[in-house]
C-alpha cells in the first residue's frame, strides 16, 4: 500500500497555499447568534396581548379608554386587533428564523411541533379570549358582537396560516446539512484525471504531492467531470454509520 503524504493545497480561487476547508453555509449559521431574533419576537407578542387588552377595552369599557377620543369603540378596538394582528405575524417570523438557525431537536415530537409553531400559540392567545370575552359580555349590542367577533376570527385565520411553520427544520437535519457541506461544499482535484474528490486522504491522492481546493463549480470548470466513485461510497458509508448511532 503507498504511503499517504502531506499534500500542498492550493485555493483554486487565489492560487494561494491553503490548509483548511473554509466554513459552509450551515457552519456559519450555528456559529451566529439567534438572541436578538427572539428577545424581537417576544417583545412584538407582548405588544400584540397589549392590543388584545386595549381592544377590548376600547369597545367593552370605552370610558376607560380616553386614549382614542372622538374614535367609535368599534373602530377603535378594530384598529388594535389590526395592529395585533400586524405584531403576532412579525414575531413568528422572527422566531421561524431563529428556529432556522438554532433548531430543536425532533426526537420529541410534541416538543418539536410546539417549539416550531409557538408563532401559532401566541396568535391563539392573541384573540380566542378576545372573542369569548366579547361574546359573553352582557352590555355589548348584537352588532358590535357580531362584527368583532368576525374581525378577530379573520385576524385569528390569518395569523395562524402566517404563523404556521410548513418547514420546520430540526437538530438532525442540520446535523446532515452540515456533513453533507462539510464533505461536498470544498473539494480536491489534481492537475491531470478527470474526478474531483471530498477527502483529502482518498487513496487515490496518496502519490500527488499538490493538491487544488475549491467549489464543485471550479473543479468543474478546471475539467473535473465527476466525484471520485471510492470518495462517494465511503462517504455514504459514514452517513449510514452516523444514521445508525443516531
Amino acid at each position: 500500500m503507498a504511503e499517504k503524504k502531506q499534500h500542498k493545497i492550493v485555493s483554486a480561487s487565489s492560487g494561494k497555499e491553503t490548509s483548511a476547508k473554509p466554513a459552509g453555509v450551515a457552519a456559519q449559521q450555528i456559529a451566529s447568534s439567534t438572541v436578538g431574533l427572539r428577545i424581537g419576537a417576544v417583545v412584538l407578542w407582548v405588544a400584540a396581548l397589549v392590543c388584545e387588552f386595549l381592544a377590548l377595552k376600547a369597545i367593552l369599557a370605552p370610558e376607560d379608554a380616553p386614549f382614542i377620543p372622538g374614535i367609535p369603540p368599534l373602530y377603535a378596538g378594530i384598529g388594535f386587533l389590526v395592529v395585533d394582528l400586524i405584531c403576532v405575524i412579525i414575531g413568528a417570523q422572527l422566531w421561524k428564523k431563529a428556529n432556522h438557525i438554532h433548531p430543536a431537536s425532533e426526537k420529541n415530537p410534541v416538543t418539536f411541533w410546539l417549539w416550531n409553531n409557538m408563532g401559532v400559540i401566541v396568535c391563539a392567545i392573541a384573540f380566542i379570549p378576545f372573542v369569548v370575552l366579547l361574546l359573553t359580555n352582557k352590555d355589548a349590542d348584537k352588532k358590535t358582537k357580531t362584527v368583532g367577533t368576525i374581525v378577530a376570527v379573520v385576524a385569528l385565520l390569518i395569523g395562524g396560516f402566517a404563523s404556521y411553520d410548513y418547514n420546520p427544520y430540526s437538530q438532525e437535519e442540520q446535523q446532515q446539512i452540515l456533513a453533507m457541506e462539510e464533505a461536498t461544499s470544498q473539494v480536491y482535484w489534481t492537475a491531470g484525471g478527470k474526478v474531483f474528490h471530498i477527502y483529502e486522504d482518498c487513496q487515490h491522492l496518496n502519490r500527488t504531492e499538490e493538491l487544488t481546493l475549491g467549489s464543485t463549480q471550479e473543479a468543474e470548470a478546471a475539467g473535473k467531470e465527476r466525484l471520485c466513485k471510492t470518495c462517494f461510497s465511503r462517504h455514504e458509508k459514514e452517513q449510514a454509520a452516523a444514521q445508525i448511532e443516531e
